[in-house]
């Protein structure tokens, strides 16, 4: 469980982007760079100005009843794009190029916009994706700026379900509890029932098998 949120994230830079004539000013991030099996999930979040979910903060910092919660607000009130790269494909391209990838379709994901030249995307992390409008990459932008936040929430909420979905597919692996991370009971059940198709084979421990 996330620790207590102490500071959350503002619409701050949103708002003095939109004040300057740029918009929409979308946030982007992505979950599951890390773990071995599962896809790689990103989302990209316009939030409503007028409507800004109260408590925005980095996903891994909110426990996960009021990141549910979030999850509900944000997809209630702000343009939300989902995409996803598999396991599959991030074995043939990569981690790195397979998260810019993510990106690049949630972002294409979201709803078209009447003026896209005038948008701003506020990327987490320090990589741009090859987007059709100006970038500016954060670092740690999830903990800082309000709509990388949202997206965190959003890319986060919508991976936890998929793997636990998968779970129930493969109840050998304990997908529901470690999201596809190589925690020490992921790698006990891959020492006894060997990876299933949803596991990345370009990753240790399984690079090779």
């Amino acid at each position: 469980m996330g620790q207590p949120v102490k500071v959350a994230a503002t619409f701050d830079m949103e708002s003095a982007l939109l004040a300057q004539g740029f918009g929409p000013v979308v946030g982007i991030d992505e979950v599951g760079r890390g773990p071995i099996a599962g896809p790689v999930v990103a989302a990209a979040v316009v939030l409503d100005p007028s409507c800004v979910p109260e408590g925005l903060a980095d996903s891994k910092q909110i426990d996960g009843r009021r990141r549910g919660q979030l999850f509900a607000q944000i997809l209630a009130t702000a343009h939300v794009g989902i995409a996803c790269v598999p396991a599959a494909e991030i074995d043939r391209v990569n981690i790195r190029q397979a998260t810019l990838t993510a990106m690049a379709r949630a972002f294409a994901a979201l709803p078209l916009f009447p003026a896209p030249e005038h948008m701003v995307a506020l990327v987490d992390g320090n990589d741009p994706p090859p987007l059709p409008c100006r970038v500016e990459t954060i670092i740690k932008g999830d903990a800082r700026i309000a709509s990388i936040a949202a997206a965190s929430i959003v890319a986060k909420e919508t991976r936890d379900g998929m793997m636990r979905q998968l779970g129930t597919v493969y109840p050998a692996y304990g997908f529901a509890g470690h999201v596809g991370y190589p925690t020490p009971a992921h790698k006990r059940a891959l020492a006894t029932h060997g990876p299933c198709p949803f596991h990345r084979f370009s990753f240790a421990p399984l690079r090779g098998t």
